[in-house]
């Protein structure tokens, strides 16, 4: 086994980061002195974890100077958007600690004589966090802060492009006092991730990720009981009414398909439309399309920046050229976007039409910035279509017809339902998938509850 994980930027192969790998030991440790001080840690006041939660943010904001640039060059995320990731993580951590007193309160049932009854929220122990690199403060603040207000110690492994991120996580921490131990940031292999799961150190595992990463952590978590909760990504459709505004619905879907270089696990990747508006909504995508700026991420003017590496750049190239083949149309020629070239990870954002859903494009996630666009002539029509998949994250539908939206919305296979906007994570509303998108939930109140374990109290009064 390798001793270093290398961070290595997509902007230009340079490295950004080297860190050792943990020993057994020091991984050990780590566990120990979290389990030991979840201990005290759950005792305090929800207010009292406030202090250090909010302080902690604090802190995490305080950075933003040097998080900006520091993103882009660990995953590509174009300096102008960065700021955006902190305000998110702001968005989300506020959200959770502010809810939390009311979230944890004691579930109480309905008056009987002579007894008091009731059911208490107590925490799990030890929550592993494992991040990935695509929204690296994002993905991790979600199981993060609400695991610490819950009364529960954590364990991050950051994925190996966004080292860094599980370093900013802890001096935050640091910085707002947090009591030592409760928080550890680890650089791990895969293998030493897998062995922490099935050795039962934690309590739960935390993990935003792969489909087969998802399913490495169910193999290791097998017979252990422990909680595991999984959000492994998507394919997720939108799908375009006729009576939808039209030039609302072209700026927004485009900019949920190649944001982050359509790198998002919600990130629009196939999208229906109505037959009447079809053509014009084609026409409005590839204009949109061909204004976008790729190039290097540290410059201002940059609206697409590169993907995390070049593997991934090419996967999406063969699934264009897959479609291709197969009678799809392109509608966006490379030659306009100069900083495009094989062999590297800056790709030229793509729209393709004639597509059907025995192409990979439309069937596979892509997980890069092409979208495929298809032409339906119903509702009937494009919930098929939009059912037509393994995954099952988010799906929006474009429409000026709220009952329209909820009649379609309790039909699709998803985990949210938006209408009239997509690739957004609201932290009041439960973030979770169906089918091969994973299991769990986080954020809202019902976060809350895969971050604890019920305790019932039924105490009778004896006169």
């Amino acid at each position: 086994m390798a001793n270093y994980i290398t961070s290595i930027s997509p902007v230009d192969g340079s490295v950004v980061a080297k860190r050792k790998i943990a020993s057994k030991k020091e991984i050990a440790s780590a566990f120990s002195a979290a389990r030991d001080a979840q201990k005290a840690w759950g005792n305090l006041s929800i207010a009292e974890r406030a202090k250090y939660c909010v302080a902690a943010v604090d802190a995490m904001l305080a950075m933003k100077d040097e998080i900006v640039p520091e993103l882009a060059w660990s995953m590509g995320r174009p300096v102008r958007y960065g700021a955006g990731e902190l305000s998110g993580f702001e968005e989300r951590a506020r959200h959770m600690i502010s809810i939390a007193e009311e979230s944890l309160a004691n579930v109480v049932p309905a008056k009987k004589e002579g007894f008091e009854r009731y059911i208490k929220r107590e925490p799990l122990g030890v929550v592993f966090t494992i991040a990935p690199w695509n929204y690296p403060y994002l993905t991790a603040v979600n199981s993060i802060i609400p695991a610490l207000m819950a009364g529960n110690a954590v364990v991050l492994k950051h994925a190996s492009h966004t080292l860094l991120v599980g370093e900013r996580f802890a001096m935050a921490f640091a910085k707002a006092g947090l009591p030592r131990g409760l928080f550890a940031n680890l650089v791990m292999s895969h293998e030493q991730a897998a062995e922490v799961i099935s050795s039962r150190l934690a309590n739960m595992v935390c993990f935003t990720g792969s489909v087969p990463g998802g399913q490495a952590i169910e193999r290791a978590a097998a017979g252990h009981f422990l909680a595991v909760g999984l959000e492994l990504g998507g394919k997720d459709p939108a799908y375009v009414r006729s009576d939808a505004n039209l030039a609302h619905a072209v700026e927004n879907l485009i900019d949920g398909a190649f944001f982050n270089s359509g790198q998002s696990c919600c990130g629009i990747e196939r999208i229906y439309v109505h037959k009447n508006l079809y053509k014009d909504f084609v026409a409005g995508a590839v204009a949109l399309t061909q204004r976008y700026v790729l190039g290097s991420p540290l410059d201002e003017a940059t609206t697409l920046g590169p993907m995390i590496k070049p593997d991934a750049a090419s996967f999406v190239r063969k699934q264009i050229a897959a479609a291709l083949r197969g009678g799809a149309k392109a509608h966006i020629d490379e030659i306009l976007f100069a900083a495009s070239k094989k062999g590297t990870a800056y790709l030229a954002p793509q729209i393709l039409s004639d597509v059907n859903h025995q192409m990979s494009v439309m069937r596979d996630e892509s997980f890069g910035p092409v979208v495929g666009i298809m032409k339906v002539s119903s509702d009937e029509e494009a919930i098929q279509l939009m059912n037509d998949s393994e995954f099952g994250l988010t799906a929006a539908i474009w429409t000026t017809d709220v009952d329209a939206a909820k009649s379609i919305g309790a039909r699709i296979e998803t985990g949210t339902v938006f209408m009239n906007r997509c690739d957004y994570l609201d932290p009041a509303l439960t973030w979770t998938g169906v089918k091969n998108t994973g299991r769990g939930a986080t954020l809202s109140k019902i976060g809350y509850e895969a971050l604890t374990r019920p305790k019932s109290f039924h105490l009778r009064t004896i006169s």
